[in-house]
Order: structure tokens, then C-alpha cells, then sequence
């Protein structure tokens, strides 16, 4: 009897474990198929890629990167990997410590402060653009790529701090005092101890920055105008109200989306390891 229930829950859970996995394979199905479809619209003719019904199986071409090289995209480029490094640089470097000092060594209502960093992403960003603006004029950034780098900073330091502070927070305390019996220093932790352990968070949290930073749009083009303009504000210009634009703008996209593509492919061991330790204690 009891190995008849045995088996029949073992025959349960392997049919909802198969059930799952077919949902997760439709969900990922259904993500990549936009993607798919973007990149053969890429290499497809303007006339073929404005049919409807799509015409899948139509002569390739490259004329749509071509179109897209021919209009000068690496200062865009350039200026968009400026500020989401040198952002998610200083975003590390600000939000580390501050993770440490909610975690490791917590302050008097650190969870005030928690929800006070988190409470800042609850305004939409279109509120503060006048603000921002003016700022960015009368101090002399306006369409200057370093205030993009300052506010994309300010813009991604409470993420970095709630997804580093979670990671800090599961490190074994004990690690840390015996460094301490042997003498070590604040700075020789942080170096030799607290940045190993929390390896994955730092790049999970350098990934998400850095992708945030790549996509964003509204204060690129609005603060950085045509001299500090990025690739998402470059994408723009290839959208036009006269003629066909659909394959140049796939192209453009695919090419754009590259440097994320590849930022991510390479931190994606440590990006899932990240994402799943840090998350739910």
C-alpha cells in the first residue's frame, strides 16, 4: 500500500515537472521569436520587409547594415559605452560599501534607508526631466556625455545597493571575524575577502547597470542632444514619416543590441549564479 502511494506521487510529480518544463520551453519560445524575426527583417530588402503577410523566405540581403555603417554609428556608440561603464563603475564603487554597511555592519533603521533608496525608482523619470535640464544648462553638462554618466549613476546606485546588500547579507559573519584575529584590516577584507564572495553579485548587479544604462532613451535625448547623442538616440533617426525604414531599423537594432549581447553571454555563468543566490534568503 504504501509503496502503491509512493509510486503513484513519484508518477505526479514527474507529469508537473514535465508540465513545467513545456510551459518554460513556450515562455522562452515566445521570448525569441520578436528576436528572431528581427533578425531576419535585418537581412531582408525594404520591400520584402514591409510585406504583410511577413515574407519569410525572401532573397537576403545586407543593405540594411549597410545603410546602417553608412550613417557614421560608432561616436553614438562610443558616447553609450562611455556612460554606462564609467556609470556602472561608479555604481559598484558607491554601492558596495553602502551594501556593507546594511549588511555586515548595519546602522540604526537600516530598513528606513532600505526603502528610502528603493522609494527614489518610485517617480517617473519624465517628472524630473525639467529639473534635470536645467541643472544640466546652467551648470554647463548640456550635451555633455558626463552628465548622462551622472545621472545614470544616481539612476541605478539603489539597485545595485538592494541586490549587493542581499548578497552581503547571506556571507558568513565568522569569516570575517577570524580575519580580524589575524590581524586583518578593513581594506584587507574588503579586497582579500568580502569582493570574492560577493563576485557574483558584483556582476550580476555591473550587468543590470550597464543594460539599463545601454537602453535608456528619454534623458539621452533629451540632456545629450546630437554631441553627446548615444545609439539609442541614434536608433531613432531611422525611423522616418516618408518611405520604407523597417529592415535599416532591424539592422540598426541588431547591431546596437550586440555590445549587451555580448556583455552578457560573457558574465552569464556568474550572472544566474548571482541572481539566484542573492535572492531569497
Amino acid at each position: 500500500m504504501a509503496a502503491a502511494v509512493v509510486n503513484r506521487s513519484a508518477g505526479q510529480n514527474k507529469r508537473a515537472g514535465g508540465l513545467l518544463s513545456a510551459a518554460a520551453w513556450v515562455i522562452a519560445v515566445l521570448f525569441i521569436i520578436p528576436i528572431l524575426w528581427m533578425v531576419l527583417t535585418a537581412f531582408h530588402q525594404e520591400n520584402d520587409a514591409a510585406k504583410n503577410p511577413p515574407a519569410f523566405f525572401a532573397p537576403l540581403s545586407t543593405s540594411g547594415f549597410s545603410d546602417f555603417w553608412a550613417a557614421k554609428p560608432i561616436p553614438p556608440m562610443l558616447n553609450s559605452l562611455t556612460a554606462s561603464l564609467v556609470s556602472t563603475l561608479f555604481v559598484l564603487c558607491l554601492a558596495l560599501p553602502a551594501a556593507y554597511a546594511l549588511s555586515i555592519k548595519p546602522v540604526r533603521k537600516w530598513t528606513d534607508v532600505m526603502f528610502f533608496f528603493l522609494s527614489t525608482k518610485f517617480m517617473p523619470i519624465v517628472a524630473g526631466l525639467l529639473p534635470l535640464y536645467l541643472v544640466a544648462k546652467n551648470t554647463g553638462l548640456l550635451g555633455n556625455v558626463w552628465s548622462l554618466v551622472l545621472i545614470y549613476t544616481s539612476m541605478n546606485l539603489p539597485i545595485a545597493v538592494w541586490m549587493l546588500r542581499s548578497f552581503l547579507a547571506e556571507m558568513p559573519i565568522e569569516i570575517l571575524e577570524a580575519s580580524q584575529v589575524d590581524g586583518a584590516g578593513f581594506f584587507t577584507q574588503m579586497y582579500k575577502i568580502v569582493i570574492p564572495l560577493v563576485m557574483p553579485g558584483l556582476a550580476s548587479a555591473a550587468l543590470i547597470c550597464f543594460i539599463f544604462s545601454w537602453n535608456e532613451l528619454l534623458l539621452a535625448n533629451t540632456l545629450g542632444g546630437n554631441t553627446a547623442q548615444t545609439a539609442p538616440v541614434f536608433l531613432t533617426g531611422f525611423v522616418t514619416s516618408q518611405g520604407l525604414f523597417l529592415a535599416k531599423v532591424c539592422a540598426a537594432a541588431v547591431a546596437i543590441s550586440l555590445p549587451v549581447l555580448a556583455a552578457g553571454f560573457a558574465a552569464q555563468d556568474k550572472l544566474v549564479q548571482g541572481l539566484s543566490l542573492g535572492a531569497v534568503k
